[in-house]
């Protein structure tokens, strides 16, 4: 075996296999619901795939072949450059959000892992009045039973460790509120109100958007409070037809809120903030409605990287949990935070204000 021969086709392999990724999933991401499945990878590997193969280019001898190669993944690399998940305006020399104003709103949004019921009741409790929010945007309001999502009843509890908050509940979704609530209404198949005479199963799978209008010092404000369908059961095994019916049926589901989301929130002409747990990465195109019509409030973040998940390990390294704003609404902070171990998710935190009305 000559090195001289082999090393230079296993590169133009490796290349090839990466492209045979990169490339089609730029078409078929978000719209054919098998590329749910190869989007699962981690977005950075879109950067460090083609630099740790561009990297590799100078070994090969022939400089014909060597252009090529390197001329092939420099355009992999920046058509999955978008894809990986790099806060670009972090880069961005003297760049950063502008100073907060008097009263901007502190909003706090986190998937809490199935609420307490996995934790120290207390100390969850806790955990959420040292956020100190104007507005919390909260799911997960359930457990975990016999391998089902399971209804819990905790809400005495909770108005008790926020006394003066208003409290809006639909299926797994909690919104809470220093500010008056003028309006929840509904979105897609969600409820306008929590009708407790509709089976728990239904609920659960209408209300995965959550909208509620609160008066922010005389200003209408939409907080949209979110948690997309994840797109796979990992309890059933990749070998079975129920394993890849699970995922064309979550797509069909995710689509449905995605698409009722989108709509609503672009007809609604108040100031908006979508927050929430979207079970999509950056990598995936189920957001590039939202990424178009809205502003991404990662751009107030001074994070290259941000990813919120899977916070219970060594490194984080998917983004599945975003924040985007609409109309007069700017950003002046944004942060993933620490969960304290709650949570296998990182918390957003967020300040914000209304623009003053021309």
């Amino acid at each position: 075996m000559n090195p001289q021969k082999t090393f230079p086709r296993l590169l133009a392999a490796a290349a090839a296999g990466w492209a045979l990724l990169v490339l089609p999933g730029l078409l078929l991401s978000g719209a054919w619901w098998p590329w749910l499945l190869p989007d699962l990878a981690p977005p950075l590997l879109f950067l460090l795939v083609p630099v740790v193969l561009l990297a590799l280019c100078p070994a090969v001898r022939d400089p014909v072949r060597r252009r090529w190669l390197a001329g092939a993944l420099v355009v992999l690399l920046l058509a999955g450059a978008g894809r990986a998940g790099v806060n670009w305006a972090a880069l961005r020399p003297g760049g950063g959000p502008e100073p907060a104003p008097p009263g901007a709103v502190r909003v706090f949004s986190w998937n809490t892992l199935y609420w307490d019921t996995t934790d120290d009741p207390e100390e969850f409790h806790r955990f959420l009045r040292s956020k100190d929010a104007d507005v919390y945007l909260l799911q997960e309001y359930l457990a975990w039973v016999d391998s089902t999502h399971t209804e819990i009843d905790r809400l005495d509890r909770l108005r008790a460790a926020f006394p003066g908050y208003r409290v809006v509940v639909r299926g797994e979704l909690v919104t809470l509120s220093r500010f008056p609530v003028v309006a929840t209404p509904p979105v897609g198949r969600g409820q306008a109100a929590d009708d407790r005479s509709v089976p728990w199963p239904e609920r659960f799978a209408r209300n995965k958007v959550l909208r509620t209008d609160v008066d922010v010092r005389g200003r209408v404000v939409s907080f949209y409070n979110v948690h997309v369908p994840v797109q796979l059961d990992v309890e059933r095994s990749p070998l079975s037809g129920d394993f890849y019916r699970t995922v064309r049926d979550a797509d069909a589901a995710r689509r449905e809120h995605y698409g009722a989301l989108l709509a609503d929130a672009r007809a609604n002409g108040n100031p908006l903030l979508i927050s929430g747990d979207f079970n999509t990465t950056p990598a995936m195109g189920d957001l590039d409605g939202l990424r178009d019509a809205f502003a991404d409030a990662a751009a107030a973040s001074p994070s290259v990287l941000p990813a919120s998940w899977d916070a219970e390990g060594p490194l984080a390294l998917w983004r599945l949990d975003w924040t985007f704003t609409g109309g007069p609404l700017r950003v002046h902070r944004y942060a993933l935070t620490d969960p304290a171990g709650l949570s296998d998710h990182r918390g957003q935190e967020l300040l914000v204000s209304v623009a003053p009305a021309d």
